[in-house]
């Protein structure tokens, strides 16, 4: 389970909310996100196609997670070298990339539930929005950690930590900056355009 959630894009990692309160307005996205991949996954299971699935989720995700912030810190210091025709067919890539890997990821449904724990902690201005995932079989929760960012769009994921230390930018930054060098990204646009097609069964032309 765990190395499955590393293999996913930020915050892919969500299942049925159980929750006994009203989110807290940094937890609201986070409860969103959630029911729109419940959906994505009962949707799998009736066998729906990837292109539907990808469609009604989409919106979500741009709304819950800040797509450009991630990309630009999985990206790192050389963002700012790369042509800004480069940037925006990364920014459309990554998108793609980040909604694929949830429908191909959250492929059927079986019960799983999330708790948004009550306990938030402060860091900077940002929020960490604790919750825990409880899978059937499982023998104990995943406990995932949103870090949230309140901006331009409100609050938004702007990372996860899996079990509370492990950040999901570091590890993507880790592939992501071995592709680009100082002035182009080329090789990066090359990974994601073959990981969509891949995730996509090649539904998704990118």
């Amino acid at each position: 389970m765990k190395h499955f959630l590393l293999a996913l894009p930020l915050a892919a990692i969500l299942a049925a909310p159980l929750m006994a309160q009203a989110a807290t307005p940094e937890a609201t996205p986070i409860e969103a996100l959630d029911t729109a991949l419940i959906a994505t996954m009962k949707a799998g299971s009736a066998n729906a196609s990837f292109m539907s699935r990808y469609n009604d989720l989409d919106p979500i995700v741009k709304s819950s997670l800040n797509l450009p912030v991630i990309l630009q810190n999985s990206v790192g210091f050389l963002w700012t070298t790369i042509p800004a025709a480069q940037q925006e067919q990364l920014a459309t890539l990554f998108e793609q990339f980040t909604v694929a890997s949830y429908v191909n990821g959250f492929a059927g449904y079986s019960g799983q539930q999330i708790q948004i724990l009550p306990d938030e902690r402060d860091v900077g201005t940002n929020k960490i929005v604790e919750t825990q995932i409880v899978s059937p079989g499982d023998a104990a929760p995943t406990r995932l950690d949103y870090v949230m960012t309140n901006g331009d769009a409100g609050w938004q994921v702007t990372d996860v930590l899996l079990n509370g230390t492990i950040s999901k930018v570091a590890v993507q930054s880790s592939d992501f900056s071995a592709l680009v060098v100082s002035g182009n990204a080329s090789q990066l646009i090359t990974a994601l355009e073959a990981k969509i097609a891949a995730l996509s069964g090649g539904a998704l032309k990118s």
